[in-house]
Parts: structure tokens; sequence; C-alpha cells
């Protein structure tokens, strides 16, 4: 695409490209972008992955974050807004991968024949998701002349509107939300051409992590969220087949962004896409059971800087302080901070000069409506069984437990 508009005499370099992207397509730019020595502006629902965001950054992409909650024709819809910072930006150019022809051009022209050439020729179907649908545009153009008998299958996440478009003709004004990054849409992008799309299966968030989770388990393969719903596609219509099928399917990102989301046990747990054993006590909202050694701890005799460093790390807010396998106390980051906030030498001191000793200790078997009385002290409820202690439940740990009872 940025070939092209070179060509054209559209852009050279040193100008600004900006494009809105929930996927491939952004890293794509930011490669190309770094080499040509273009400024490159993208807009980016904040629903992606950090990993992601990150990844962006380090490519030398300017990132806009915004809303993932809303529909095309919202201000705030990150290909609407790319447009509008590419119209109030004086020299940039919209890149507009789902209004682009430059786009499927690209998959005629180089991947389908890349692939239909290392299947020796030989392809009964082939698996893809639809983002911008410039992957299956282009793939749909070159099959339809060079192996018309191949079958295109769409893989989509459960709340997109294209596998109801697919399966049942009906085009659908109403889209859920999904958290598989990168596919799935709520609109038909312009340069879309699904005529030869004749079955589509639509797949759950929950399957779509599990699949992937599978592949690395079985194949040594870390393919990202995206992967896990094509992958899941491809065995449901490979398991609907009555004779042999040689079928395609597409590892199309990466598992290392996200690491933090369906590869992070905790965030799949947050979730309900994993179960742990339901014992009907307050033990089902401890996230991080200190039995199993998931609780992060510190000691009494440790140092501040430790115990800091160990928030950080672990992305928590509070240790429970462990002397042997006795709680001893609570240091959150607010104890931290009033401690050492007038002189920084005192990330020295060790923890138990810092740690709230006044603790509130709750009865496993106590109600969860109980909870609420110790939050609104600004307590953490610190889960007993007798003098063991179990875990710790914060405010969003019930969050989580009611958001999954309503699923």
């Amino acid at each position: 695409m940025i070939e092209r508009a070179e060509q054209a005499g559209r852009i050279k370099p040193g100008d600004t490209l900006v494009e809105g992207t929930a996927g491939n397509t952004g890293i794509g730019l930011a490669l190309v972008a770094q080499q040509k020595g273009y400024r490159l502006l993208l807009v980016v629902p904040d629903k992606m992955s950090r990993e992601k965001i990150f990844n962006l950054k380090a490519m030398g992409a300017e990132v806009v974050l915004t809303r993932s909650d809303v529909a095309k024709g919202h201000p705030e819809y990150y290909q609407d807004l790319a447009k509008k910072i590419a119209e109030d930006t004086p020299g940039a150019y919209f890149i507009n991968q789902f209004g682009n022809p430059d786009n499927p051009a690209a998959h005629a022209e180089f991947t389908g024949p890349e692939i239909l050439e290392q299947m020796d020729g030989r392809m009964d179907a082939i698996v893809f998701g639809c983002g911008s649908s410039g992957t299956m545009t282009g793939l749909s153009q070159f099959l339809a002349k060079a192996s018309p008998a191949t079958e295109l299958v769409l893989a989509d996440p459960v709340g997109s509107i294209l596998a109801q478009y697919i399966n049942d003709g009906t085009l659908s004004q109403k889209s859920a939300s999904w958290m598989v990054e990168g596919i799935g849409e709520d609109f038909l992008p312009s340069i879309s051409d699904f005529s030869r799309v004749k079955k589509a299966y639509a797949i759950s968030d929950k399957e779509s992590f599990l699949t992937a989770r599978l592949l690395l388990e079985k194949e040594g393969v870390l393919g990202g969220s995206s992967t896990g719903t094509l992958l899941a596609a491809a065995l449901k219509y490979c398991r609907a087949q009555t004779t042999p099928k040689r079928v395609v399917v597409f590892v199309c990102d990466t598992g290392n962004k996200y690491l933090s989301k369906q590869f992070n046990d905790y965030w799949m747990l947050d979730n309900g896409f994993i179960e742990r054993a339901q014992h009907g006590d307050l033990r089902d909202l401890i996230l991080r059971p200190y039995a199993q050694r998931d609780t992060v701890v510190i000691g009494p005799h440790e140092p501040l800087t430790v115990a800091y460093q160990r928030m950080k790390l672990y992305d928590v807010s509070q240790l429970p302080v462990m002397d042997d396998e006795r709680i001893v106390g609570i240091l959150d980051e607010s104890d931290l901070l009033m401690h050492v906030h007038a002189d920084s030498a005192r990330f020295a001191d060790p923890v138990s000069t810092a740690m709230v000793s006044k603790l509130e200790f709750v009865d496993m078997r106590t109600p969860v409506a109980q909870l609420m009385p110790v939050f609104d002290r600004g307590h953490i409820a610190i889960v007993m069984d007798g003098p063991k202690f179990l875990g710790l439940i914060t405010r969003i740990d019930l969050l989580n437990y009611l958001r999954r009872r309503v699923n």
C-alpha cells in the first residue's frame, strides 16, 4: 500500500502516514515506515494487548488509543478517528486499509501464489479471518482463477456480523463485543468480496484462547488470539468432512504479543476462560491462593525496596507480610508511599516499619455480602481457615467474581 502510493505520487519519504489498526497491518506499516523514512501515526482500540502497543512504539510508531466499545460512525471509532486525524494533519496520508484496493491486490499477487506453490497446487480449503478483509478478498480473486475448487472458510469471533452474513445472508446492523484482536467486523469493508465464501464458523473468545494455548501445548507453536480463532474453525471444518482434505490455516499472529492476556492464567481466570475447583465459599474469590504459592508475599525483615520491586514486577498493589507461615501484616502502595515520600533513603528500612499490623481477618465461610463492610473500612479481606492463611480478596476480585456469575 505504501509503495503503490509512492508510485502514484501521493506520498514521499518524510510525510506522515496515518492508519487505524487492531492487528498486523500496524506492525507491517511500522516496519516499512521505519525503513523508508515516514512518520507513522496509528489509532488503536484500547482493548489491544499492551505487548502489541509496546511493539508498535518500539518500531517508531506513534500510538493513539481510542475506545473499543463504539461502532463505525462514532467519532472515536478507530477508523473514523484515524481518518479525521489525517484530514486535520498537514501533509498526512490516510492509508485506509479497509477501503484501499492495494490491500487485496498484494494478497492476489503474492500471498495466494506463494501458498498454492507451497501446497504443490493441491488445496481443498483455506481458513482465514477478516479484519480489513484484504487477505480474504485477494485470495478469493487469485483462487477463482488458479484453484477454483478450493473452498474458502471464514473464522469469525462471536459478536462479529460476518459469520451470520455468510451463513444466513443476513447483514446485521448490530454487533456485540469480543476480546480476540485483529479480526471480526461490525460492517462490511468496501474492499471486501465474500462472493466465494460459502461457510463460516463463529468462535467464542473462550474457545479461541484455549485453542491457541492448546496449539502451544501440542505443537510448540506460539500463536496469538486470532490464530486460536482460525485454528478452532479449521478443526470444526475438518471434523465435518467425510473424506481427507488438504486444508490451509494461518498462524496469523505471534503469541508473544499476548503473554499478558491469553497466556496469563490470572487474566484467563479473571475472565472466566479457565476454571478452578469451586468450593462454594470465599476461596472461590481468591485469585492467587497462598497454598498454591500463587500469592506474592514479602517478609517483615526484607527492605522496602524489594517490596516495591515485587509490586511492580507482579503488578499488585499490596503484599501480605509473612513470617514463616503466619501472616503478620499487609503492605500496600499507600503505606509504602507514606513511609518514603519525605525521605527516599527510607526504602532501605525493613517492611515491618511500614506495614499495617492491624488486620481484617475473614473466615472462608463468611457470606460474600459481608465483604462490603470490610471494603467500606478501606481494608483488604484476609481469608483464613482457622489459623491458616488462604489468600487475599480485593475489590477487583469481588467485581470479577460477580461478573463471572453474570456470564
